[in-house]
């Protein structure tokens, strides 16, 4: 016969229960893995808090949304403040982003990106409340909270192209003063980023040159193997460099046949308008509004040889192209023989010394797996999501503001309206409501196969 108590029954429940809540805090606490801070790619990697600050109510095509700063943690120390340029696409809390260009992301087709460059380098939080308040002839009440909210709905006017409107008389009346005042403004330099992914010679020589883009200050200079040094094209040690620096791998004669790695790193306060997309997963594409400041890497790898010829020494890196809709994959050949490499199926042949540009067609908000391979130890798949485009484009009727609900941000000195707000963000907690969700059913199913049992009994 098959018995049990009461007491027994919810003991059970609760090992149930608190199997499923640590369920729940499992999948809450996983993210997008952090990228490697030292990226051939370049340009300053961040990650999405989930809160955001300084925020308020506004409409968008007369649907109701929440509007304020994001902030986000930059690998390595330091943070980034940031809106919004693609409403209608939810974010992910935790969300890996990447620095890019404005040829990689959804403002490479919008004729009035430089607009909004002027509007978040004249506007919160570059200009405090009350100088905002004072240009715009604000008389009323105005708050952080009212110049972030006025400052995102200008943004989107520009960014997403819709009716936006701030829910504050104030905030509203910021907007339309940055609307009316924004002047094309041309895109900002990036943080730091190599004009190659990689070098090839015979030992012996001087293998290069690499030049670096930065607008840190001076950046280090690192370099990871035996037998090597990086130089200038004078052969003089360099340890630091600056924007325009050229870099030179020097192998000693007699260095075993090998590869190093070379890694500029910079601490630098991003500019203003800078693009973040995110890396690996869909998210709400943001634009820069402030930095402090904040470490960024790159690097490169040199291969060497002892023989009197290396070969094909081929390297690849890709990039999104969204004037021409795909990825552009560039394969290097920095040896001094011909090589052939197949580029998403297709085969090319790169000649010593020259490079190969692919562009491969990719579906916009779609992920892609572009394989690379060619002699030598080529092997390199690119993987990404395509985002190119704001969710309203590409439609004849624009979608509705994302309904996913943002984690509670800073309510600052100036409450929200208290309205059911269709927010701009993901809920960091829902993962954990799906856990308890989880077990809650689980318990029940146990509890009425418990009961029955007894019944039968």
């Amino acid at each position: 016969m098959f018995r049990i108590g009461r007491r027994a029954t919810t003991r059970l429940s609760a090992a149930i229960l608190v199997a499923g809540l640590s369920v729940g805090g499992s999948l809450a606490t996983a993210g997008v893995a952090a990228a490697d801070d030292h990226n051939p790619a370049g340009g300053t990697l961040a990650t999405l808090r989930a809160e955001m600050s300084h925020t308020g109510g506004a409409t968008i095509n007369g649907e109701s949304v929440k509007a304020g700063l994001f902030t986000m943690d930059i690998a390595g120390g330091g943070t980034l403040q940031s809106y919004c340029i693609d409403a209608h696409t939810p974010t992910v809390s935790g969300a890996t982003y990447q620095e890019k260009s404005w040829a990689e992301s959804s403002l490479a087709n919008n004729p009035d990106a430089g607009k909004i460059h002027w509007i978040l380098k004249n506007a919160f939080p570059q200009v405090d409340e009350a100088a905002l308040a004072k240009a715009a002839g604000i008389t009323g009440e105005f708050t952080k909270n009212d110049a972030a909210v006025g400052t995102q709905v200008a943004i989107w006017r520009y960014s997403d192209h819709v009716r936006a409107e701030a829910k504050d008389a104030e905030a509203e009346q910021l907007a339309d003063y940055l609307e009316k005042a924004a002047q094309s403004v041309e895109e900002p330099g990036g943080s730091l980023s190599l004009s190659a992914p990689a070098v090839a010679g015979n030992a012996g020589e001087k293998l290069g040159p690499v030049t670096v883009t930065t607008n840190a200050g001076t950046a280090s200079v690192k370099v990871a193997g035996e037998g090597v040094k990086v130089v200038d094209a004078s052969g003089n040690p360099v340890t630091g460099v600056a924007n325009g620096s050229e870099l030179y791998v020097d192998v000693a004669e007699g260095t075993p046949a090998g590869t190093a790695e070379v890694t500029v790193e910079g601490s630098v306060e991003l500019s203003v308008g800078r693009a973040f997309t995110g890396v690996g997963v869909k998210t709400q594409t943001q634009i820069l509004a402030g930095s402090t400041q904040g470490k960024v890497a790159s690097s490169f790898t040199a291969t060497w040889s002892e023989k009197e010829t290396t070969g094909a020494v081929l390297a690849a890196e890709a990039v999104n192209n969204c004037a021409k809709g795909g990825v552009d994959v560039k394969v290097t050949n920095s040896g001094d023989e011909a090589g052939e490499v197949t580029i998403g199926g297709e085969k090319h042949t790169v000649e010593a010394g020259k490079d190969v540009t692919v562009t491969v067609p990719v579906k916009e908000d779609a992920e892609y797996s572009i394989a690379v391979t060619g002699p030598n130890g080529l092997d390199q798949t690119f993987t990404g999501i395509l985002d190119c485009q704001t969710a309203s484009e590409g439609g004849s009727e624009a979608p509705k503001p994302s309904t996913a609900p943002s984690p509670a941000g800073d309510q600052g000195d100036k409450a929200d309206d208290g309205t059911n707000l269709a927010e701009t963000g993901s809920n960091s907690a829902t993962p954990v409501i799906a856990g308890v969700a989880i077990a809650l059913v689980v318990v029940g199913g146990v509890t009425m196969l418990v009961l029955r049992k007894r019944k039968s009994a």
